[in-house]
């Protein structure tokens, strides 16, 4: 593991071990995540190590995720990470009870290292959670992914490279798992920023393009800032895409995802 990855992991196990939630909160009701031919999960962070301030002047958490939940987001993705991204798990809390009415699931997306963490996401109303397939060893992803499907919550399990992604497959060897890929509790997402080092690679999702195993959603994360962006990657075999920044510097962040859903969905069509 890198040395930010190691700093992030060290911060999480740290407030995963203050974690404390009510029982009765993981009785709450989720949206089950639905996916067509294509789709976007649409992304709300304030604030990265690599850009600073990210959110528009305009920006207000209400606004962005009615925004998302009325342009067609199958999903929004939450950042909770504090130290680094401006997150909070509050944030799902508020994110799930405004848009709770229109059945859009909702994603925590963090440097998760315990299963008390998914517990966390379910409680605050949650329907998913993403995990870094570099910060977790076999025993340690099984367990977060048995502790995601007993609460009925989907994951998006990531990846850097070639090597985190042929891990990621092995998983489609159980019939369990590859159950759970054909019900969407398991995608997996290709991510063109490193967070070993934060460098970028923009040729990182056509090159591991044919590398996609195809029982599962794959989804572009990161690095789409257009339409044709995205009409891209749902041309390389991707059926989903996270966008975050693009969407957050925007003055018009659901005309923007309204565009971007429609060019993949156009592409994947042809």
């Amino acid at each position: 593991m890198s040395d930010f990855l190691q700093q992030m992991a060290k911060l999480s196990e740290e407030r995963a071990a203050r974690a404390r939630i009510r029982a009765d909160d993981l009785d709450r009701p989720i949206a089950r995540l639905v996916l067509k031919d294509f789709d976007i999960i649409a992304e709300i962070k304030t604030s990265s190590p690599s850009e600073g301030e990210i959110a528009s002047a305009a920006f207000s958490l209400d606004r962005q995720a009615r925004a998302y939940a009325r342009n067609g987001a199958a999903a929004i993705s939450v950042l909770t990470e504090p130290s680094r991204f401006g997150g909070d798990l509050a944030h799902i809390r508020q994110v799930a009870d405004l848009i709770a009415r229109q059945d859009v699931a909702v994603m925590r997306k963090d440097f998760l290292v315990k299963p008390v963490q998914v517990l966390e996401a379910r409680a605050a109303g949650a329907s998913g959670v993403l995990l870094i397939a570099a910060m977790l060893n076999d025993q340690e992803l099984g367990n977060m992914l048995a502790c995601a499907w007993e609460h009925s919550m989907f994951v998006l399990l990531e990846s850097f490279d070639s090597v985190d992604l042929r891990r990621s497959s092995k998983l489609l060897r159980r019939e369990r798992n590859l159950e759970k890929a054909a019900d969407a509790q398991l995608l997996f997402g290709v991510n063109t920023r490193n967070l070993r080092d934060l460098e970028v690679d923009q040729t990182r999702l056509l090159r591991l393009a044919h590398d996609l195993p195809r029982e599962v959603v794959c989804v572009a994360e990161s690095g789409l800032h257009s339409a044709e962006d995205v009409a891209d990657v749902a041309s390389w075999g991707y059926r989903a895409a996270l966008v975050g920044t693009a969407l957050m510097k925007c003055d018009n962040p659901g005309q923007l995802l309204a565009q971007m859903l429609a060019a993949g969905r156009a592409r994947v069509a042809a």
